[in-house]
């Protein structure tokens, strides 16, 4: 009660004042992990943000691939010791954090031995798929949440990029509706590339009920569990949609180009990032 408490005077002071928080939630950031070429994008909307007087951090997958010795990662041990509950088992979370290469911001990274260490991302040395990514996505998008809480740092926006965090406003508007610390925020997706053909398994949807919070129906856009699905289950509850790539599923293009009630942002190669500047001042209001 008392922690709640605390929140609650704290989403007041937030309403009083006129900096706004973002937080961005990424499978791949520059120059942490390049796999499209939204990994810069992520990158240059974090220090634009922080430029223009927002307060900014950033969560991500501690993937194996980043070497902690180069870009100076340390654990945080007052966020650590979180044990994200899926399907009735715990899975323990490490948290750590890094700055970001000229500028003033926090990366969070979070690790889990069994899950996200191993030295690949996505498919093994063979180019095998894991047969548990949809595991390790319902685990990433629900400890990021779960960080979130840890932080009680409520956001104003929450700026979800990558398919991996597909599951994330579906979370936001359902399972922690009631938590104070989104109490008060708005969430853009960004619908990126496809990246996989494959499946994220037979029991995807299963897990991504977190324990019987979230029903089938809200896992309907997410039922074909593949590449598609994630990023049009993202859009489907997000408050904002923005487009990441001309090479965008033609598909979700059509579909989320014009939707009633949400704000949408098409992909400009032009763009100089203050367009997304724009959408979230005007989401934040």
């Amino acid at each position: 009660m008392h922690s709640r408490k605390k929140l609650n005077e704290q989403l007041t002071q937030r309403k009083m004042s006129t900096k706004k928080r973002i937080l961005f939630i990424a499978n791949e950031m520059s120059p942490y992990l390049e796999l499209t070429d939204f990994a810069e994008i992520v990158n240059k909307l974090a220090v634009k943000s922080n430029d223009s007087g927002m307060e900014v951090r950033c969560i991500m997958p501690r993937f194996g691939t980043i070497n902690e010795r180069r870009h100076r990662l340390h654990e945080v041990v007052r966020l650590s010791g979180i044990n994200v509950s899926i399907d009735n088992d715990d899975y323990p979370l490490m948290i750590k954090v890094a700055s970001l290469p000229n500028a003033r911001l926090q990366i969070y990274f979070l690790d889990n031995e069994d899950y996200f260490k191993r030295k690949s991302v996505f498919h093994d040395e063979k180019e095998t798929w894991f047969d548990d990514n949809g595991l390790r996505t319902v685990l990433f998008c629900k400890g990021a949440l779960e960080t979130v809480k840890k932080f009680g740092w409520p956001p104003d926006i929450i700026h979800c990029s990558g398919w991996m965090t597909g599951l994330i406003p579906m979370f936001i508007k359902n399972a922690y509706k009631k938590e104070p610390v989104f109490g008060n925020c708005k969430v853009v997706y960004t619908i990126g590339e496809n990246t996989f053909k494959d499946k994220l398994g037979a029991d995807f949807l299963k897990l991504a009920t977190i324990n019987d919070y979230v029903t089938k129906k809200e896992l309907e856009p997410f039922k074909d569990a593949n590449n598609a699905a994630m990023f049009k289950g993202g859009a489907t509850f997000a408050d904002a949609v923005t487009f990441g790539t001309d090479k965008a599923d033609k598909k979700l293009v059509e579909e989320f180009s014009k939707v009633k009630g949400k704000k949408i942002l098409k992909y400009s190669a032009e763009s100089d990032l203050t367009d997304y500047l724009q959408l979230y001042a005007d989401l934040a209001k």
